[in-house]
């Protein structure tokens, strides 16, 4: 027979055991059931999880929508091009590819990439056939094309060239002196370096709507915001915000979206952080908007691409 004292223990003991149950099964069948937790002004859409859509990747990169909303992304160390249909349907679109890195489209329908196994900008065309457009400047190979913006009105295009040393390059040292941002004509003629005040310029984004243009320095750590004049050229350089980011995209509102390694911050158009979307990998390395409507974030991170279903669609 238990005395008093043991038969006490053993009470509490049972309690604390079902407690713990309790606690288990509330965290997991929370886990399994919840959504982030968000604001009622988020610009997440309520309803929307983070979905992963492909996880077989070494580094995926790079992401840019057509005019249909489908989505090219690269996979840069197995040399790919990946096409996410806004039907769903996945599949290689081009492979090699020149271990392209930044892409974007433009306004003719051909997709241009950074094409950096040969520091090359290329064009590519649906059937996945391309040329190089250029792939010096002043006499010299660039460092390595990283990220490429497509201006929508006017034949050029702007784009950044820092140095990553590469384990598929023969050279060791940076061809050029700098690392910069330059603009070029649309069909790859008269490269212009326009501003080598940068540590390690990467991602590049503009904002037609208000003649913007965004260049964020990953190895200050700060983001810039450039005016963009009728001829193309830029004036005006400000701080935009005190974080670097990897890839950029821009929203219909003007809000920008940077990446690194909290995820996705969004800031408005005054530099104001509005939130930052967790994306559960330790890089975040580019960011764009796609599918029919233009609606859905496609976030490549790491090894993987996710998409999340937003209320704001991307810049046209």
């Amino acid at each position: 027979m238990l005395s008093s004292l043991r038969i006490f223990r053993l009470s509490l003991s049972m309690l604390s055991s079902c407690a713990v149950c309790l606690v288990t099964a509330s965290f997991l069948q929370a886990e399994d059931n919840a959504k982030p937790a968000r604001k009622n002004n988020s610009l997440v859409a309520a309803d929307a999880s983070l979905a992963l859509v492909v996880s077989d990747c070494k580094f995926s990169e790079g992401p840019a929508a057509d005019r249909e909303g489908n989505v090219y992304f690269t996979d840069q160390p197995n040399d790919r091009i990946v096409r996410v249909g806004f039907d769903g349907a996945i599949s290689d679109f081009l492979k090699p590819a020149g271990r392209s890195n930044g892409m974007f489209f433009a306004p003719d329908g051909k997709l241009i990439a950074c094409a950096d196994g040969d520091n090359e900008m290329w064009e590519i065309d649906a059937d996945g056939t391309h040329r190089v457009l250029f792939d010096t400047y002043a006499g010299k190979k660039l460092n390595g094309p990283n990220d490429v913006w497509v201006h929508p009105n006017l034949p050029i295009m702007y784009f950044t060239d820092p140095y990553y040393q590469r384990p598929w390059w023969k050279h060791q040292t940076s061809p050029q002196d700098i690392q910069a941002i330059y603009q070029v004509d649309r069909d790859g003629k008269n490269v212009k370096r326009l501003d080598f005040d940068f540590v390690q310029p990467n991602g590049i984004v503009g904002d037609t709507s208000r003649s913007l243009l965004y260049v964020a320095d990953i190895g200050a750590k700060k983001t810039y915001v450039f005016k963009i004049n009728a001829d193309g050229a830029l004036s005006d350089r400000k701080l935009f915000c005190e974080e670097g980011s990897d890839g950029m995209t821009i929203d219909e509102r003007g809000n920008l979206y940077l990446t690194g390694k909290p995820g996705v911050s969004v800031f408005d158009t005054s530099g104001k952080k509005l939130e930052t979307i967790s994306i559960p990998k330790s890089w975040t390395a580019n960011v764009c908007f796609g599918g029919a409507d233009r609606k859905t974030l496609f976030v490549t991170a790491s090894d993987s691409l996710y998409t999340l279903k937003m209320n704001v669609a991307g810049m046209k």
